[in-house]
């Protein structure tokens, strides 16, 4: 893990991992979602609205992945000092809001015509939008930290405090009555048709990739960002002396 704590030994692997993760995400996704949209034979029961599901189920699952890389890289950031892990976290926190956003809105488009209603406060729904809102709240949290030169423990703290929400969101359908449909797929076995299952898993490790292309690009902009501000600063320092 240490092995890349220096930034320019990250930057050399990241330079040409960040659009390998792209483009094979992006193609891997649209044959996906290609299929799906045109392809896949519709629901006996859901009917044609079935098809949202490639798109809402990766969303969902990235929603949480999303925090769950900022918790981890906030306990590595707390615990072992690692000079990247805050960087992670951060990269890790827009694109994580932007799928749980999407989850979000797409389940509302799934729900009008399955639930005859847009949005209800079911134990799913409801601890999806809060996850939404701590999102929204470590992105305020880190940014302050960065523009004031604040310490980042803060908002470390808050990504490791958040991460009880992920496991709630996961067993809510199984916690409360719910009008969400109880999971789907666990392990070692899956009640979706395989004309489903398979696209799903691609779009799923499509998208997948996708973020974490995503994550490393934004890694690289802070670095790079950090490097400018660094820079900037001795040059005014020197200037002033």
């Amino acid at each position: 893990m240490h092995g890349f704590a220096n930034p320019a030994r990250f930057l050399r692997l990241a330079r040409w991992l960040t659009p390998l993760c792209l483009l094979v995400g992006l193609a891997v996704t649209s044959a996906a979602l290609l299929y799906g949209l045109l392809w896949a034979p519709a629901d006996r029961l859901m009917g044609e609205t079935v098809r949202i599901l490639f798109l809402h189920v990766p969303a969902a699952w990235l929603g949480m992945a999303g925090w769950m890389t900022i918790a981890g890289a906030s306990v590595t950031e707390l615990v072992w000092r690692h000079p990247l892990a805050a960087i992670a976290a951060r990269a890790a926190a827009v694109p994580g809001a932007v799928f749980t956003a999407i989850c979000l809105v797409t389940g509302s488009i799934w729900g009008r015509p399955t639930w005859g209603t847009w949005w209800v406060w079911d134990g799913r729904l409801t601890s999806m939008l809060v996850l939404l809102f701590l999102y929204f709240g470590y992105i305020a949290l880190s940014d302050v930290a960065r523009r004031d030169g604040g310490n980042g423990r803060v908002a470390a703290i808050f990504g490791i405090v958040g991460a009880i929400n992920v496991p709630i969101i996961n067993r809510s359908v199984v916690w409360w009555n719910t009008l969400h449909q109880p999971a789907s797929i666990t392990m070692g076995k899956s009640a979706i048709d395989m004309a489903f299952l398979w696209p799903l898993l691609m779009a799923a490790g499509g998208f997948s990739l996708i973020f974490a292309g995503v994550v490393l690009a934004r890694m690289r902009a802070i670095l790079a960002n950090t490097q400018a501000e660094a820079r900037l600063r001795r040059r005014a320092m020197a200037e002033a002396g």
